[in-house]
C-alpha cells in the first residue's frame, strides 16, 4: 500500500508536467488549427536558454523567466519567420514545416553545445516527504504542481472570460469573418503561438531537472506522451489536458513502478489506440453548434 501511494503520488507530479504540454498543443490548435511537432525542439532551446543564464547568474529563477520569455519569442519567432509563409489550404504542409523544423533547431543545439548531458539543479529537494511513514510528493513535486494549478487556472480565465480569449478562437475558427469584425487575425495568431511556446518551454524546464538531465533530445519523449495526452482528452478541450496528463502521468508510474519503465509507453498507446476506437475526437471532445 506505502509503494502505490508512493507511485501515486510521482504520477500526479509527473502528470502535471504532461498536462502542461498538452496545453501547450491545446492552445497552438485552438489559436491557428495546427498541431506544432516542433513544439518539443522549440522548448527545448529556451530551456538551454534558463540554463546559460541560471550558470551565468546562478539564479534559477532567472533562468525560469528567461525561459518563459525565450519561449514566447521563440513562438512568435516561428509564427512570423516559417508558418505564415505555409499554404492555408494544406495542413499537411504545415507539419511537414515542423518536422523539419525539428531536425534544423535539434542540429544547431547539437552543433552550438554537444550531445553531452547537463545537469539541472532542482530549486527545491527532490527526496519524497515521509507522512506516517509513508513517502509522498517531495517538496520539487509540490511546486509542480502548484506551478500547473497556477498556469492553467490563468489560461482558463483567459479562454473563458476575457474577449482576447474568444477572439483567438474565433480567429482559428473563422478567419475571414474575424477580419470582417474587426479581428487583427495576424496578432492574435502570433500571440497564440507565444502562450503555447511558453507554456511549453515551462513544462520542459520543469521536467529536466527529474531527468538524467539537459540534451538536444530532452522533450522528444515529452511530446509523444503529451501529443497522446492532448488527443485522449480532445486537442480542442483546455480540461481533456489537464484530465488526461494526470491520467497518462499515474498510469505511467504505476505500469513503470509494477511491469517495468519499457511496458509504460506501450501502457499509454493502448490507452491511445482505445480512446480513438471508442470516441475518436477525445473524451472532452467538444461539440460543435449547429444552427438551424
Amino acid at each position: 500500500m506505502d509503494r502505490l501511494l508512493f507511485l501515486l503520488a510521482t504520477g500526479l507530479a509527473r502528470g502535471a508536467i504532461l498536462a502542461l504540454f498538452a496545453l501547450s498543443l491545446v492552445i497552438i490548435w485552438r489559436a491557428a488549427r495546427i498541431v506544432n511537432f516542433a513544439q518539443g525542439a522549440m522548448a527545448v532551446v529556451a530551456t538551454y536558454v534558463a540554463f546559460a543564464v541560471t550558470a551565468a547568474t546562478g539564479s534559477y529563477w532567472a533562468g525560469l523567466a528567461s525561459a518563459i520569455l525565450a519561449g514566447a519569442l521563440i513562438g512568435v519567432g516561428v509564427e512570423r519567420g516559417v508558418m505564415r509563409f505555409a499554404p492555408a489550404g494544406s495542413p499537411l504542409s504545415g507539419v511537414i514545416i515542423a518536422i523539419g523544423l525539428v531536425m534544423v533547431l535539434q542540429s544547431l543545439l547539437g552543433i552550438l553545445f554537444g550531445q553531452e548531458v547537463r545537469p539541472m539543479r532542482a530549486p527545491f529537494d527532490q527526496s519524497p516527504i515521509m507522512v506516517g511513514g509513508v513517502p509522498v510528493l517531495s517538496p520539487y513535486d509540490l511546486f509542480v504542481l502548484v506551478v500547473a494549478v497556477v498556469v492553467m487556472g490563468a489560461l482558463a480565465l483567459l479562454f473563458t472570460r476575457t474577449t482576447v480569449g474568444l477572439q483567438l478562437r474565433a480567429s482559428a475558427l473563422a478567419p475571414e469573418v474575424s477580419r470582417l469584425l474587426g479581428v487583427r487575425v495576424p496578432r492574435l495568431r502570433s500571440l497564440g503561438w507565444m502562450l503555447s511556446s511558453a507554456v511549453a518551454a515551462l513544462a520542459a524546464l520543469l521536467l529536466v531537472p527529474t531527468e538524467l538531465g539537459l540534451t538536444p533530445h530532452s522533450a522528444d519523449l515529452l511530446f509523444v506522451t503529451a501529443f497522446t495526452v492532448a488527443v485522449v482528452g480532445g486537442l480542442d478541450s483546455p480540461l481533456g489536458a489537464l484530465v488526461g496528463g494526470l491520467v497518462v502521468g499515474v498510469l505511467v508510474s504505476l505500469v513503470t513502478g509494477t511491469l517495468g519503465a519499457t511496458v509504460a509507453p506501450i501502457a499509454v498507446l493502448v490507452l491511445l489506440v482505445v480512446v480513438l476506437l471508442v470516441r475518436p475526437g477525445g473524451i472532452f471532445q467538444v461539440r460543435e453548434a449547429r444552427t438551424a
